[in-house]
C-alpha cells in the first residue's frame, strides 16, 4: 500500500526541564525527532539541564497516521551518546482536528478545536490544546514526559497544514 500525503508537519522543539544528569555534573542534550522513515535532530546544548532550543524541523505527514517520537540525549565526545529519556505523541488528534476544522470552516485564530488530557496512553505532562492558525492549519502546544528516566520533560508546538484535497477518513 502506497502512504498518502496529508500535509505538512512542523515540530517546534521549544525546551527541556529537569532533564537528567549524564555527565559529571550536567549534560550535553540534544533531541531525535522520528516520524515513520523520516529523522530530524536539534543543536546540542553544552552543560545544561534546561535547554532552549526553538528550533523548528518538518516532516511530511502521510496516511497512515504514525506516532512522533522523542528520543533526549547526551552528546559525549569519546564514546557513544548517553539516552536521557523518550517520549510519544499521538498525531491523530492533531489531524481529526485539521478536519473538523476544515468541515466547519473555521479560520479565525485562536478558536480552540480540542483538549488531549494526559492518561497512561500518551507522554502528556500535563493537557494539550489543539487551536486554528491564523494562516491556516491547527496547532497544538504539548509538554511531554520523558520515560525511562527519573526526571525530564519536553516542550513542544506542533503545527499541522493539511492538504486541501485531503479525504476525510
Amino acid at each position: 500500500m502506497e502512504s498518502e500525503s496529508l500535509g505538512l508537519l512542523k515540530v517546534l522543539v521549544i525546551q527541556g526541564k529537569k532533564l537528567v544528569i549524564r555527565d559529571f555534573k550536567s549534560s550535553d542534550p540534544y533531541v531525535v525527532v522520528k516520524l515513520g522513515n523520516q529523522t530530524a535532530k536539534t543543536k546540542v546544548i553544552n552543560s545544561c539541564l534546561n535547554p532552549v532550543w526553538n528550533e523548528e524541523l518538518s516532516f511530511s505527514l502521510t496516511h497512515p497516521v504514525q506516532d512522533l517520537t522523542f528520543e533526549v540525549f547526551d552528546k559525549d565526545r569519546f564514546k557513544s551518546d548517553d539516552k536521557m529519556g523518550h517520549a510519544k505523541l499521538s498525531l491523530k488528534p492533531i489531524v481529526s482536528a485539521a478536519r473538523l476544522r476544515r468541515a466547519l470552516g473555521v479560520s479565525l485564530g485562536a478558536t480552540m478545536l480540542r483538549k488531549v488530557i494526559p492518561d497512561t496512553d500518551n507522554c502528556l505532562a500535563r493537557d494539550s490544546s489543539i487551536s486554528c492558525m491564523e494562516e491556516g492549519g491547527v496547532t497544538q502546544s504539548v509538554w511531554l514526559k520523558l520515560r525511562d528516566v527519573e526526571s525530564g520533560e519536553i516542550e513542544l508546538k506542533i503545527k499541522f497544514i493539511d492538504q486541501p484535497g485531503l479525504p476525510s477518513r
